[in-house]
Formats: C-alpha cells, structure tokens, sequence
C-alpha cells in the first residue's frame, strides 16, 4: 500500500489523467526517455492547463504521474522493452571499438548513423567571442548518442521498408499512393483495396527473422566484437496472420 503523501497524489492527479497528459511520455519511451525527461513533460501538460498552482505540488504529481507511466509501460510491454534493450547492448558493444552502427534495411538500404562528437572553433570579432560547434565525420563516435539512437532507428528502418513494399505493391495494382512515415494515401475509393495491401506486406515482412539476421549482420561487420554481441531476445507466440483481420491496424 502507498503511504499517505502519495495517496494524496494520487487522488490530486486523478482529475487530470487522460490521453494528453500522458501522450507524450508514451509516444518517447521508444526514444529511450527517462524518468526526468518524463516527469519534465507531464509537468509542462500540467502548466499548460492551469491544473495546479502551487509549483512545487506540481512537481510532486509530475513524479508521480512519470513514475506509474514508466512502469505501466515497463508491465503492459515486456517483449518490446526486451528488444530495446538489445538493441541499445548492441549499438554499445559496437562503438566500445569507436566503430559507428551500421545495418542493412530488409530492402537492402545501407544505414549508418551519423552521430559523431562535435567539433569546436572559436570565433572572435571586435564584438564578441563565441565558439561554433559543427560536424566533422573524423570526430570520434557520440557513444551515448550512438546507444540510444539505434533502438528508433532500426524500427523505423523496418517501418521504411514496409511503407515502400506498401508502396510497391500498390504500384503494380494501378493504385495511386503517397505516405508520410506512418500516414499512407490513395483515393477513397481504393482505400479497401490499400489497406489489404499495407497488411499483406506486413506479415511478410515480419514473417522474416529480422532480430536474427540483424544479429548476424552485425557479428559479421563487427568480426572483433562479434562473441561480445548477445543473441536476440526469443520470438513471441503472436499468429501475425491475424493483421489480416484486424480492424484498428491501421485505419
């Protein structure tokens, strides 16, 4: 049982909890964002609305409401938190060598990530002194940007090639087709014939062992650092083929 300070939390916050306060915390947490980070915008929605006066009552909710988030996360998404964190061990194992990660798309594109530390140069004018920051692919890998950019990155390099194999197959359908990122178009009267299109590619494209053959790739582009790389975490039991009927699976 919580102790009676935070049950006044939690019956202060109660009022203020839906989909906004949260979004933006669940929304990050794949880009790896942290209790801080978290409790930083949960603070701000709550500024936003006028909700609590008092800033120091404030903060006390945003903690609250950031800690119970992250660990809702944490128990409703195990299998996916198990992946993040491989990927991050990878990309961490990777640039232990000073190496930048690099994988191939299941379309066969080359990614590289390009985060590498600044360079620095001072600038002085009769004015003023100041130092200008700007990037040099000689400059030694940002390793903390390296870890934590890979888990996002990877996914939206499978998302990328789902949205092109979508793509494609419209082609070849005579359908017209444009996307944003996860936003697919065509006239109204295709959109059935689209959207069986976006879940045939997507079985087949997760049909494919892509943990384990990012696995491989990176033992074999990595050869020095291969047996400190960690096997993937192991598949889930989820029938794919039920995208097929999904209604909300992408609407």
């Amino acid at each position: 049982p919580e102790d009676p300070e935070t049950q006044a939390l939690a019956i202060a916050l109660a009022p203020h909890v839906d989909r906004k306060l949260v979004k933006q915390t669940v929304m990050t947490s794949v880009y790896g964002v942290t209790h801080i980070g978290a409790r930083q915008q949960i603070q701000n929605r709550l500024k936003e609305r006028d909700a609590v006066e008092d800033e120091n009552l404030r903060y006390k909710m945003a903690n609250y409401a950031a800690r119970r988030t992250l660990d809702a996360l944490a128990n409703l998404f195990v299998n996916a938190r198990d992946v993040m964190a491989w990927l991050a061990e990878c990309a961490r194992v990777v640039c232990s060598q000073g190496r930048a990660v690099e994988w191939t798309t299941p379309l066969g594109l080359p990614v590289v990530q390009p985060y590498r530390a600044k360079s620095q140069k001072m600038i002085r004018t009769l004015v003023q002194s100041f130092v200008l920051q700007f990037d040099n692919d000689e400059n030694s890998v940002a390793k903390a940007k390296q870890r934590s950019a890979f888990p996002p990155n990877f996914i939206h390099s499978i998302d990328s090639a789902h949205m092109m194999k979508t793509a494609l197959a419209c082609h070849e359908a005579g359908l017209t087709f444009a996307g944003v990122h996860d936003s697919f178009w065509t006239h109204a009267g295709d959109v059935p014939e689209m959207s069986r299109h976006i879940r045939e590619k997507f079985i087949e494209l997760h049909s494919e062992p892509l943990l384990e053959m990012l696995y491989e790739e990176l033992k074999e582009k990595y050869p020095e650092v291969a047996h400190e790389i960690p096997p993937p975490p192991p598949m889930g039991n989820m029938d794919i083929t039920q995208v097929k009927d999904s209604i909300y699976f992408f609407s």
